[in-house]
């Protein structure tokens, strides 16, 4: 079984990226497409702006906006779309999931693959 990774979309592609997929819901600035050396842009496995807006007015915290990005995948019909998509497709090549936050550590992305991660287990 290939990686699934996350990578900022400010990081030069590699040939180990594999397919390389943005789950940001807008285009990050500054980053024209051939640069960005996109597979696929799933704009639907983005956290619902309400959600977003919350978290950057400091309404509510990262394990908060965590268990709530969670429970939208739960919910989201593309989200176990693209899971089913996943499943096969890391079984030949690796994949890497785009985005454009600044912080490394605690973005949807992470969250997306920790989530497809677990999903994975479960099947």
């Amino acid at each position: 079984m290939y990686p699934l990774q996350i990578k900022r979309v400010y990081v030069p592609a590699e040939e180990t990226d594999g397919q390389r997929i943005l789950v940001d819901r807008l285009w990050p600035r500054g980053i024209s497409k051939e640069k960005l050396a996109l597979t696929s842009w799933n704009k639907s496995l983005a956290p619902s702006q309400a959600l977003c807006k919350a978290l950057a007015n400091k309404q509510s915290d990262f394990s908060d906006f965590s268990e709530q990005y969670y429970n939208e995948l739960d919910a989201n019909e593309a989200a176990h779309d693209f899971l089913s998509f996943i499943s096969e497709e890391i079984k030949t090549a690796p994949v890497t999931l785009l985005y454009a936050s600044k912080d490394e550590k605690n973005n949807h992305a992470a969250l997306l693959k920790t989530w497809l991660q677990q999903k994975l287990i479960e099947t």
